[in-house]
């Protein structure tokens, strides 16, 4: 394989200078392939029309101003929300203000502290069961669209983490079915969040994204009505429902009711478990392109052995790995704020009502920021300009205040599952397939990620 098929693969950037009408296509089609490759350059870029303004900012300290020293001046772009609230409602993911303050007051503790140990169980749990799904469907050389694969065990993992049940189960099994319907017909980011339409002018959905939102908020509201039953009668188990559900606010007392609670379920299962599927495929591919990673991690491991969660301590290069493919294809590659009231940001005037948007994708492979931007290399993280770019310019979690309460959960998940599938697996790229980054959700690919997949027992006999 030539160096050029070794680099990991990048939508290719449109023309700098287009027509408003063919931006609004090209941004249809795709977020990624429609934006200028300038951006991966620049600090700052202005979009304008008559009746708005749209700022990509990649400077860090701008990001830093943004995110971290006055979030309370750059709040969530309510036009984030239109595409986005048959789904999630009122969840943390869309909320500002006071309402979000006391959400997060509310769900942070789920995740603090020995939560994650606590979790640990559930999710090697999940990732034991799809080894076994993986042995009985793959043969020697199998052809595996590991998308697939890595949704279907994200799912797995929320599910039993959250709500103490297997993707098997019923319920769970059809929010799955219509979640995987849902991701490939809605974008995290719609036209609206960069090009503002009027209030009056009527919101439009692709065929599908109603009735599945409606189907499996349904399905949400039967588990935690369920649930918080079982907290009632003092039968509940010890996950994260019941202590989201348990936890009051320690401002007002108060706990979220039911209509709050599946808001918060909704986002759980897109932010758990379609990013987490996100960057765990493009981990897989990384490694079928890179076997010489690939097999040290199949080596390191060897460590879990032992099925505690001491074990999680000693996958030091998949962690790295993880992160590098957290870098190059973050799975929620654009962010939106919006200025609540007028700023300067480098000399310019920004007006109030502007939005403001902070694009991982650019920023994590920014030609003047990192070393060797669209390459991959785990190791950066231990040179000093790895060790700088992780503190300025490496946001896949976002950051700041709203920086996602999961972000320590998937840090676990993510190199536990890749690491389990790399000691039982030996995987390979398919000729003729090299996936192409698209924005759906998340930075999926436009037909799949398909690799060939040899239990590592058949490979060692041939």
């Amino acid at each position: 394989m030539s160096a050029s098929e070794r680099q990991p693969p990048k939508p290719a950037a449109r023309p700098n200078r287009v027509s408003l009408w063919r931006y609004v296509k090209l941004f249809r089609e795709d977020i990624l392939s429609a934006q200028p490759a300038k951006l991966y350059r620049a600090w700052m870029a202005e979009f304008r029309a008559p009746s708005f303004r749209s700022y990509l900012i990649n400077q860090p300290d701008l990001i830093k101003r943004v995110l971290k020293e006055q979030p309370d001046d750059f709040p969530k772009s309510d036009r984030i929300a239109e595409g986005l609230k048959p789904l999630l409602g009122n969840s943390v993911f869309l909320t500002n203000g006071e309402t979000w303050k006391r959400q997060r007051r509310i769900i942070d503790p789920a995740f603090e502290g020995g939560r994650l140990k606590a979790t640990y169980p559930a999710m090697r749990a999940a990732a034991d069961s799809a080894i076994l799904r993986l042995l009985a469907q793959v043969g020697q050389g199998a052809k595996i669209e590991v998308e697939e694969v890595t949704s279907h065990v994200a799912a797995d993992v929320i599910f039993r983490t959250l709500f103490s049940i297997p993707i098997e189960n019923k319920v769970a099994g059809e929010v799955f079915t219509r979640f995987r319907d849902y991701q490939r017909s809605q974008p995290l980011l719609n036209l609206a969040a960069f090009v503002p339409l009027p209030k009056w002018m009527p919101r439009f959905f692709r065929r599908g994204t109603r009735p599945n939102a409606n189907v499996i908020r349904a399905l949400f509201t039967d588990l935690t009505e369920a649930r918080m039953a079982e907290i009632e009668a003092g039968s509940a188990p010890e996950d994260l429902a019941t202590k989201i559900m348990t936890t009051t606010d320690p401002q007002t007392g108060a706990r979220f009711d039911a209509q709050e609670m599946v808001d918060q379920v909704a986002i759980f299962f897109l932010a758990g478990h379609e990013t987490s599927a996100s960057a765990l495929a493009w981990t897989l591919y990384l490694m079928a392109l890179y076997p010489d990673w690939q097999e040290q991690l199949a080596q390191e491991a060897g460590a879990l052995e032992d099925e505690s969660f001491a074990a999680i301590s000693k996958l030091r290069l998949s962690r790295d790995v993880f992160r590098e493919a957290l870098r190059l294809y973050p799975p929620v590659p654009m962010m939106v704020r919006e200025a609540s009231c007028p700023v300067t940001f480098r000399n310019r005037s920004v007006p109030k009502g502007a939005q403001i948007v902070l694009s991982p994708w650019h920023l994590q492979r920014h030609e003047k920021l990192w070393d060797n931007p669209d390459g991959f290399d785990p190791n950066r993280w231990q040179t000093e300009n790895g060790k700088q770019c992780q503190r300025d310019a490496y946001i896949p979690f976002s950051a700041g205040p709203r920086v996602c309460p999961g972000a320590g959960f998937a840090m676990v998940e993510g190199p536990l599952i890749l690491s389990m599938i790399l000691r039982h697996f030996k995987i390979a790229c398919v000729k003729g397939a090299a996936p192409v980054p698209v924005a759906h959700l998340t930075v999926r690919s436009r037909n799949g990620i398909w690799l060939q997949m040899t239990p590592r027992e058949a490979a060692g006999q041939s």
